[in-house]
């Protein structure tokens, strides 16, 4: 199911075969929270600017407009017209996000909608039972998302949990695969090391999971408000107990220095809003820095974005015209940046899987681990 390819230190080359076509890591999935890129990117879009994998969420899907109407409607890809894989996260975040409207017990989570209010009931059975109706490539288990930081003992006792629920999740797929209305009967599910910044917790927990054999692994649980070198820290410290031979999720991260990092210790998925985000006010990537579109200096820039940059928006329109439309607020605007940034992160992994491919990855990461996270200054 997973071929690693090859290696370059603990960096790694591989290719997730699944039943909705091969996915080439390291990779990018580009986040469609409700089922489309924030910004008005198409699915038909997304085929043009290299994305491999649509990531979308559980618990605003069954919010609206219903996981049962997109079954009726033949599955999400299909209801999104996507042709290519889709992930979807379990919900838990979302949900444990909702301090002050949630109760946690060992069955799940009793929480209300952030929408309407109306109560609702969500365990492992029930986001696996959500995600099968969404028919997604691969679901994500249903964890607990903890802050950090968070006391030890209750970290060690929310790990314990989660270990649990991996169990339930796992036997409720392997039931939902097997019914005959199930539209995906290959979906793959990724278990979630938890563990806080505790490096013994996140490897017992790591151990544990590893022995129920499942297609991939993701890192949760980092990249909500500990330091930068406390998230490689921990990385660092999982990584040697991951399965080498499934792939590896580092979830909800990040910059491109991130991913860069990240890969240089061995990991394969990665996911995060940033790009959309910042480009809907003006923040942009290129391969010479990051630049702030609103700066008074690009009012009278005809250059595109990143001059080396094969986007539809650097192809055909200027620093000047974009800054314009994002200033006016006209949606055009910020769709042309968020199309940029997309590309350049779908560009960033296929430029790292061609350095793993051609042996000269670490070369790679010296030079650019020093170049995208400074300012570019032309």
């Amino acid at each position: 199911m997973f071929e690693l390819k090859n290696k370059d230190g603990r960096a790694r080359r591989g290719v997730l075969h699944t039943v909705h076509g091969d996915i080439q890591t390291p990779v990018f999935m580009n986040v469609g929270t409700c089922g489309a890129i924030k910004g008005g990117v198409t699915t038909k879009e997304l085929e043009e600017i290299k994305c491999q994998v649509e990531l979308s969420n559980t618990y605003h899907l069954h919010i609206r407009p219903g996981d049962k109407l997109i079954h009726e409607m033949g599955g999400l890809r299909k209801f999104m017209n996507w042709k290519g894989p889709v992930l979807t996260d379990s919900g838990g975040f979302q949900v444990f996000s909702l301090s002050s409207l949630r109760k946690i017990t060992e069955e799940g989570v009793h929480f209300a909608s952030h929408v309407d209010g109306k109560k609702i009931f969500m365990g492992p059975e029930e986001s696996m039972q959500i995600q099968s109706n969404l028919a997604s490539t691969i679901a994500m288990a249903f964890d607990e998302c903890i802050e950090n930081p968070a006391p030890y003992d209750y970290v060690k006792k929310s790990c314990e949990r989660t270990v649990r629920w991996l169990v339930r999740c796992k036997a409720e797929m392997e039931r939902l695969n097997s019914l005959p209305e199930t539209i995906n009967k290959d979906q793959l599910l990724f278990g979630i090391n938890q563990g806080g910044t505790y490096e013994d917790l996140r490897i017992e927990h790591m151990k544990q999971i590893a022995e129920l054999d499942l297609p991939g692994y993701a890192i949760g649980g980092l990249a909500v408000g500990e330091e930068t070198e406390e998230m490689y820290r921990i990385i660092d410290a999982v990584e040697p107990y991951m399965p080498e031979n499934k792939p590896r999720y580092l979830m909800g991260v990040g910059t491109p220095c991130n991913i860069l990092e990240a890969v240089h210790y061995g990991i394969d998925f990665f996911d995060c809003v940033m790009p959309s985000r910042n480009a809907r006010h003006g923040n942009l990537f290129t391969w010479k820095g990051k630049i702030n579109l609103l700066n008074e200096k690009y009012m009278k820039d005809d250059r595109p974005f990143d001059e080396g940059c094969g986007c539809p928006t650097c192809r055909n329109y200027s620093r000047a015209y974009v800054r314009h439309l994002i200033k006016a607020k006209e949606a055009v605007g910020m769709k042309l940046a968020v199309t940029h940034n997309l590309y350049f992160y779908n560009d960033l992994t296929e430029k790292i899987r061609e350095a793993l491919d051609g042996g000269y990855f670490e070369s790679f990461y010296q030079k650019y681990i020093k170049i995208l996270g400074e300012r570019c200054e032309d």
